[in-house]
């Protein structure tokens, strides 16, 4: 991997999401960094792990399963799930995640809130499409005072925020637009956390009022092409 050591990379990365704080006049503790570990090997997490890093995202629910296996023994570890989910996988998750940042359709969450049931309540994150993009998973905006009444009904959730992907862009106004969106929307629905940001934008997300980012690029480099 170039680009020095993970440890290295973290450090790099944490002095970004600090300087990005300083900017917005925030504290640095008001930022989560997830490290966004899908396709990458247990021993990258570790090194990780040691440098410091407790969050880390997984996309896939049987490979999320499979690394809380593998890492057990790592204390205070902090597994963000932050793919889309099929229902006959939400097991995974509901077992071992301390987080859930995709969730947008209903049999979802009624499955996460029954496999949750005697764990400790799931932190959940509702994915909006603000760029309205036919491609992409998330409820469209106007469906989401009524998506929340319904996972607010439920046990063992707790709606704590939204989250986005919006369309990759360079534009920078265009991109702290969506973000600004998302801010807006999490503002009027009671809402604390804003789950977006990545590799590539994440800094302008911080300025716009994120409090979770999700960086793997940077950290572990590029990533496999291929899903397992």
């Amino acid at each position: 991997m170039s680009g020095g050591s993970v440890a290295e990379r973290l450090a790099a990365v944490r002095e970004r999401v600090a300087a990005a704080c300083a900017r917005a006049g925030r504290p640095v503790e008001s930022v989560t960094l997830v490290a966004v570990s899908k396709l990458k090997p247990g021993a990258l997490i570790r090194e990780a792990y040691a440098a410091g890093q407790r969050d880390f995202g997984e996309n896939y629910a049987q490979e999320l399963r499979d690394k809380a296996v593998e890492l057990a023994d790592l204390e205070g570890l902090r597994w963000h799930a932050i793919g889309a989910l099929q229902t006959n996988k939400v097991k995974y998750v509901a077992r071992v995640a301390g987080a859930f940042h995709a969730l947008d359709r209903l049999e979802v969450a009624r499955e996460l809130s029954k496999r949750r049931e005697g764990a400790p309540p799931l932190p959940v994150y509702v994915e909006l499409n603000v760029g309205a993009e036919a491609t992409k998973s998330g409820l469209a905006p106007a469906g989401l005072g009524a998506f929340l009444d319904a996972v607010r009904a439920l046990p063992n959730l707790q709606p704590v925020g939204l989250m986005a992907l919006p369309p990759p862009t360079d534009d920078e106004a265009r991109a702290r637009g969506d973000f600004r969106t998302l801010r807006e929307l999490a503002r009027a629905h009671g809402l604390p956390g804003l789950s977006m940001g990545t590799t590539h934008d994440f800094e302008w997300a911080i300025e716009e009022g994120a409090t979770v980012v999700r960086v793997g690029t940077a950290l572990f480099g590029e990533r496999e092409l291929k899903s397992p």
